[in-house]
């Protein structure tokens, strides 16, 4: 039992010193050389894994980026200052799936603890890109009155400043111009807490209307948020009632139903909503609406057997997709949504195109990964290596990967939808909602309704992911190692999905809480019938 209690001290202590070196590293200034050093790592495993790399900018273009980089480097900076000059550089490959983060402090064992029983109260609100402002577009809290408002200021800094600024991190997918504002905007507190750090408070400087003020959000005891305060009266009796049998077992019953749609609608922590939701809407109630927010949690099979069913008994002519902010997800979700909405046999999507034979190992080792992790994955190699080698091949000096979704000759569901299709999409649909507008859209099956998809109508690289940390900076950068895409392709390049109907919502239209692509294509609708 000693020699026990002594391992867990020693593990404790190996911990905290873990914490203390990391939190060391990233803080101090790095010499000049470890700094470039860092610079050619990324380069080079961008170049040895990337199967996309030079599809939007040239090999000497980019090799001119990255030299210029390395020469600007003449003195020592932190790794938060070095990400600041480095992520822009790696934005101008234009692959949205491409992600560079700064290194974060870390918390000992006892501070995640603490911190864990806490919550953001600002975590409550949710944030839109409208025209030239930055909106709070939803609020999942109890103040409802700040939807609407215009953020003018977070803590003392310009929010035209904020976004401008982390604009030149990341990109989309070629040379679209609707992603980058969006994807800011819905983003927001994650961008401002990973520069800006830990934060105990935030505040925000609005205007609703004429009116200028400002609101202080703070970290609370999540308890003191989801208690239920109650009168007390002193002369009633407080004795708590209890259950019957029966009344147990309806309990029971509720509980285990709730959990099975929470999980079949994917219920998103922290709000009110779900990832997927359908309802009919219109005058007569008769026209399918289904918004989904991503396709990346729940039951995803169940839901859409559920919704198809509904439809066909409802007869139902006209079906609305709600894409809008739907960054992606599973690959295999859309290629089975799609099954519902075709009635021909199809390719969902071509064989993945990628730099290496073993895409699913290099994914799972990883220098960003625990010492443990690696191990295991190295242990599993002789699994893994020639299960992917049975799926690639190698073409024209080309190598593809088959996946589940390339399969030829995939039926259509029996319950497929025959009707007519309207797709709302914006710059925040991108990745796996790309793909399958592409599919919609080449095969004239829906009108797209809005405004441009930040993701690449000629596919996008995804798929399996190479996460690694920079070795001295401890920068991480993230990116696919698949070219995901459609059978369909078009000549101009470096776009995303443009709607048949052009919508872009301003200030006025949320204010007011119209929802102006929805309400365009119930009146189309209307005037159809």
């Amino acid at each position: 039992m000693n020699k026990f209690l002594v391992l867990v001290w020693a593990i404790l202590l190996s911990s905290c010193v873990s914490v203390k070196k990391h939190n060391a590293e990233i803080a101090k200034l790095h010499q000049v050389s470890e700094l470039q050093k860092d610079v050619d790592v990324a380069y080079h495993k961008l170049r040895k894994l990337h199967p996309k790399l030079y599809q939007f900018i040239s090999e000497e273009a980019l090799d001119f980026k990255f030299d210029s980089l390395k020469k600007s480097i003449k003195e020592p900076m932190t790794s938060a200052d070095f990400y600041l000059k480095l992520a822009p550089v790696v934005a101008e490959v234009r692959q949205g799936h491409i992600s560079i983060g700064a290194p974060s402090k870390r918390f000992t064992k006892k501070e995640r603890k603490s911190n864990a029983k806490k919550q953001f109260d600002i975590a409550k609100l949710k944030f839109e890109k409208v025209a030239d402002a930055v909106i709070i577009k939803e609020s999942f809290g109890k103040d409802s009155t700040l939807v609407g408002s215009e953020v003018l200021l977070v803590d003392n800094d310009s929010i035209t400043e904020i976004t401008e600024k982390y604009k030149k991190l990341f990109s989309s997918d070629g040379y679209n111009k609707t992603f980058q504002d969006k994807f800011i905007a819905l983003n927001l507190l994650a961008f401002y807490s990973k520069h800006s750090g830990y934060l105990d408070s935030i505040s925000l400087t609005l205007k609703k209307q004429d009116s200028v003020f400002t609101r202080k959000f703070l970290r609370v005891p999540k308890d003191s948020v989801n208690k239920k305060t109650t009168e007390v009266d002193s002369l009633k009796n407080t004795t708590i009632a209890q259950l019957t049998k029966a009344e147990k077992q309806l309990a029971r019953k509720k509980a285990k139903l709730n959990k099975k749609n929470n999980r079949k609608y994917g219920f998103i922590s922290g709000t009110t909503q779900y990832t997927r939701n359908f309802k009919f809407v219109g005058a007569d109630s008769l026209v399918a609406y289904m918004k989904i927010r991503g396709f990346g949690n729940g039951n995803y099979k169940k839901f859409y057997k559920e919704v198809f069913a509904k439809i066909d008994s409802s007869k139902s002519e006209n079906l609305i997709i709600d894409l809008r902010d739907n960054l992606g997800g599973r690959l295999d979700e859309i290629a089975y949504l799609y099954t519902y909405l075709v009635s021909e046999e199809h390719q969902f999507i071509e064989k993945a195109q990628t730099s290496t034979r073993l895409p699913f190992l290099k994914s799972t080792i990883s220098s960003r990964n625990p010492f443990m992790y690696n191990f295991l994955g190295v242990l599993a190699s002789p699994i893994i290596v020639p299960v992917e080698l049975l799926f690639g091949s190698k073409k024209n000096g080309v190598v593809y990967y088959k996946l589940p979704s390339s399969k030829r000759h995939r039926k259509p569901n029996p319950l497929n939808f025959k009707g007519d299709i309207y797709v709302l999409i914006n710059g925040n649909s991108f990745s796996a909602s790309s793909i399958i507008s592409t599919n919609l859209k080449a095969s004239k099956r829906a009108v797209f309704v809005g405004e441009e998809t930040g993701g690449h109508y000629n596919g996008t690289v995804a798929g399996r992911y190479k996460y690694l940390r920079l070795p001295n900076t401890k920068v991480a950068l993230n990116f696919g190692l698949m070219q995901i895409q459609a059978p369909y392709q078009t000549a101009e390049n470096g776009y995303g999905i443009k709607p048949d109907k052009e919508i872009i919502p301003t200030k006025v239209d949320r204010l007011k809480g119209i929802d102006p692509e929805l309400e365009w294509v119930l009146a189309q609708l209307k005037k159809l019938e």
